[in-house]
């Protein structure tokens, strides 16, 4: 079987032995069902001494039999969905291929991945399908026996249904649950084979931990906000190993919203151990981040080229952009991932655990969240006021155009800050928290309009001198320039409407 992924939507559901299977063809588009189809599935599980794995709902397994032998990782979703990433069976039967221990790295850190459980399926298969014959789902009828760990573990037998989508919506999920509970039978409460396999030796979900209140402690509010953000964190990892649209951003955007959360609400916590942390996680932001920012420029200058005339566009410009930043988003996407194989990202993925599960919470952290939670939010207001306020001076002090710009960014920075703050303080402080984040993420917009700006003419400069030395026209590299300086005054004028705006609202 060659390596694939694919997207996989099912129910499971716990029956009998003498369950008798319903008549399928009442479900929605289902015109007709397959001949039924039998497989021997024998399947080994693997996971860390402490079930990694399994605590974050993720099953890796190597299957033989059936019409899909190999290695299946299957990583959680959103709405139930799962994503299985598949790899060829290999030779090694104990060795688990080196894309799928990439992918769930971020959970399993430095520690081995071992046998914890073998499966043994007897696998009926029926196809759900349309009138015209395509597949709708498919419908399977289990009867499994397992032993966790193999070789001497605890042994089971049950019987279990799936039915997964294949070509149909997932209203045809929907109606199956109806048709079967009136036969009484409903989903499993447990969410994978394995869990049924393990036993007692299945992780227990945490306890949800407490929501943020109003009138409830304040370092809640900054808990909340780092638990989110580091699952979303996690989530990304394998979709950043993959170089999936965005997932670089994605993962950025959630250190950066941490930095944010630990710097805004820092007396919440012990300030020692909150630095660090920051410390930390601003390496992370800078190392996996530069592939982002090689995509964004890329993306920026290949649309402002291709907007340009014909009659302007002298040599090969946008094939001579893209060349370009291929080149520096590989090197910039390799050293991404080496940070994400380093010693230093594990060590911080289990700082960033060990914080949460025992916080550093200070006093102050146990007082009431609406008072102390808009306070640190106003220490944020008062910020961006400050750097606007140095800003200007720079501006009426006749300061170079890059001088004023550079203090333009530090104001962009401190509304990101701002932003950030008002996000995570919306829990308790409701709609005035919704309209401050709003309004510092339109001033952060408009100067990020103006840096991309900045860092985008300095890249034209270097391709202008590029193609001069090649014996190429620098002509269009040129107008390129004069273009984005244009864009720069135009950001400034926004700002300074954006920024009367934010002070008749917020002042």
């Amino acid at each position: 079987m060659a390596a694939q992924d694919a997207l996989e939507v099912e129910r499971k559901y716990t029956v009998e032995a003498d369950t008798p299977i319903p008549s399928l063809e009442g479900l929605p588009e289902v015109g007709r069902v397959g001949a039924p189809v039998t497989h021997i599935l024998e399947a080994v599980y693997f996971d860390t001494e402490d079930f990694a794995l399994a605590a974050n709902r993720i099953t890796l397994r190597r299957r033989t039999g059936g019409t899909d032998s190999g290695w299946h990782l299957k990583l959680p979703g959103k709405g139930g969905a799962r994503t299985e990433v598949t790899e060829p069976l290999g030779a090694d039967a104990a060795r688990v291929p080196e894309r799928l221990r990439h992918l769930v790295s971020v959970h399993t850190r430095a520690k081995d991945l071992r046998p914890v459980a073998r499966l043994k399926t007897q696998r009926t298969v029926v196809l759900l399908l349309d009138a015209e014959g395509s597949a709708l789902a498919e419908f399977c009828d289990d009867h499994v026996e397992s032993e966790a760990p193999p070789s001497g573990g605890l042994r089971q037998a049950w019987r279990e249904w799936e039915i997964e989508l294949v070509g149909g919506e997932e209203e045809l999920l929907s109606a199956a649950d109806d048709l079967l509970a009136d036969g009484g039978v409903h989903p499993a409460e447990l969410p994978s084979k394995l869990a049924r396999a393990l036993g007692p030796s299945y992780p227990v979900r945490p306890e949800r931990a407490e929501r943020p209140k109003r009138k409830g402690p304040a370092g809640v509010v900054l808990l909340a906000r780092l638990r989110e953000q580091a699952d979303a964190l996690k989530a990304m990892d394998p979709q950043v190993r993959q170089d999936a649209p965005d997932a670089v951003h994605q993962l950025r955007v959630a250190v950066r919203r941490m930095r944010s959360a630990l710097a805004t609400f820092r007396p919440f916590v012990d300030a020692e151990r909150a630095n660090r942390l920051r410390d930390e996680l601003k390496w992370l932001s800078q190392t996996v981040g530069q592939a982002r920012d090689v995509e964004v420029m890329r993306e920026r200058l290949v649309e402002l080229a291709g907007a340009e005339p014909g009659a302007l566009v002298v040599g090969p410009v946008a094939e001579r952009i893209r060349r370009e930043s291929d080149d520096r988003y590989r090197q910039a996407h390799e050293v991404g991932l080496a940070a994400l194989d380093s010693e230093r990202y594990f060590r911080l993925l289990d700082t960033l655990d060990a914080f949460l599960a025992e916080p550093p919470l200070t006093e102050r952290a146990a007082k009431a969240a609406r008072k102390a939670v808009a306070k640190r939010v106003a220490k944020d207001i008062e910020r961006l006021h400050d750097a606007v306020d140095a800003a200007e001076e720079a501006e009426d002090a006749d300061a170079d155009q890059d001088t004023v710009d550079a203090a333009l960014h530090e104001v962009r920075k401190k509304a990101k800050r701002l932003r950030y703050a008002a996000e995570a303080a919306r829990p308790v402080l409701g709609k005035r928290a919704k309209r401050l984040a709003r309004a510092a993420e339109q001033i952060q917009e408009t100067l990020g309009e103006l840096q991309d700006s900045v860092v985008s003419r300095g890249h034209l400069l270097d391709l202008a001198a590029q193609a001069h030395e090649e014996g190429d026209s620098a002509f269009s590299f040129g107008r390129l320039h004069a273009l984005e300086q244009q864009r720069a005054a135009e950001a400034r004028t926004r700002f300074a409407l954006d920024w009367a705006d934010f002070t008749e609202r917020h002042p």
